[in-house]
């Protein structure tokens, strides 16, 4: 236990009490004149929208996907009406970047950090459902997902249609992603392509139409979708031979990826398998001492066995960081 009562004097220390701060009014108004709202038409002449923001002076990003089907594009703002004039587009990352002439929205700030903590606050501004005004959504860093030179962020916050192209802000109100998709189910997860990849797409070459060139990497055959995507179905279908497979792959291609640890667990605790499982949630806690799952997960296994010390340190790392998941414990059934 000593590894698990010194993440807990961390953690009760205070290290992870900006995990609780919500942005102030005066931040989230004045961010909004960075948001757009995307109004698209099709060939057939359908309309969509999606949301977007100013990444820099004359530049909006937004997903590709809210512009695939498009063949005329505009942005509204403060009641102004703007067209662009070119476009630079990573379809594979959904990153689409829109150039605009003369457009005097001031553009959002980038985080410098690119080395986020899980269970941290973050807010997005944008316009689910089609909403006439921007809406703000808050929720908490819940995974980060190796991916190509970054991290795919998934939150606990969640999006609808017409939020896609929302920019996630932590909690100082600077550019850390963007919402991009969420997985199927109505337990889905929702995630965030990084600001890293936000910035990369502002570099590409640029064309004067929308041609998509390649689908998004999450619209891929599912065996051809990353581990971390994979994993999910299973999961919600509670077939955990299925998901101690995919899990054993994801884990056999990257030994040291907390989160293809925790999968690999919570498949062998499902399967009975306790003790493997236990040792797995404890590799990823020590790797990750934020990792509320495998900390919930160890909570459980502790009072099934009623090892009551246990019990209650991990109980307290839970109070420090998510109490949704600590209140979790006093449901039935858990």
């Amino acid at each position: 236990m000593k590894n698990y009562a010194f993440n807990t004097m961390l953690l009760l220390m205070g290290l992870s009490q900006a995990a609780f701060a919500e942005p102030s009014p005066e931040l989230v108004y004045n961010l909004k004149g960075t948001i757009v709202k995307i109004h698209t038409v099709t060939s057939t002449g359908g309309q969509g929208s999606g949301s977007g923001f100013v990444a820099a002076e004359n530049l909006v990003a937004t997903n590709c996907h809210v512009l695939s089907n498009a063949v005329g594009v505009n942005i509204a703002a403060r009641g102004e009406t703007y067209t662009p004039v070119g476009i630079r587009a990573d379809w594979k990352h959904d990153v689409c970047i829109l150039r605009f002439e003369y457009l005097t929205l001031k553009p959002a700030t980038f985080s410098d950090n690119e080395n986020l903590t899980y269970e941290t606050s973050t807010f997005s501004v944008g316009f689910p459902g089609g909403a006439a005004k921007p809406l703000t959504t808050i929720g908490k860093i819940k995974a980060l997902y190796a991916m190509d030179d970054s991290y795919v962020i998934r939150t606990s916050a969640s999006f609808q249609m017409g939020a896609s192209g929302s920019p996630l802000f932590d909690d100082q109100g600077k550019i850390i992603g963007m919402n991009t998709f969420k997985s199927p189910g109505t337990n889905g997860y929702f995630y965030n392509v990084p600001a890293k990849w936000i910035k990369a797409a502002m570099l590409l070459p640029e064309a004067d139409k929308i041609t998509k060139t390649a689908s998004p990497f999450w619209d891929a055959p599912l065996e051809k979708r990353p581990y971390w995507m994979q994993v999910v179905l299973p999961m919600q279908a509670a077939k955990w031979q299925d998901l101690l497979a995919v899990a054993s792959d994801w884990k056999s291609q990257a030994p040291n990826d907390p989160e293809a640890t925790y999968y690999l667990a919570l498949a062998q605790q499902n399967l009975g398998e306790l003790q493997h499982a236990k040792t797995n949630f404890q590799k990823v806690l020590t790797a990750n001492p934020h990792h509320t799952s495998s900390i919930l997960a160890l909570a459980k296994m502790a009072r099934a066995q009623d090892n009551q010390s246990e019990f209650k340190d991990f109980s307290k790392m839970l109070s420090a960081l998510d109490h949704e998941a600590l209140e979790s414990l006093d449901l039935p059934g858990q």
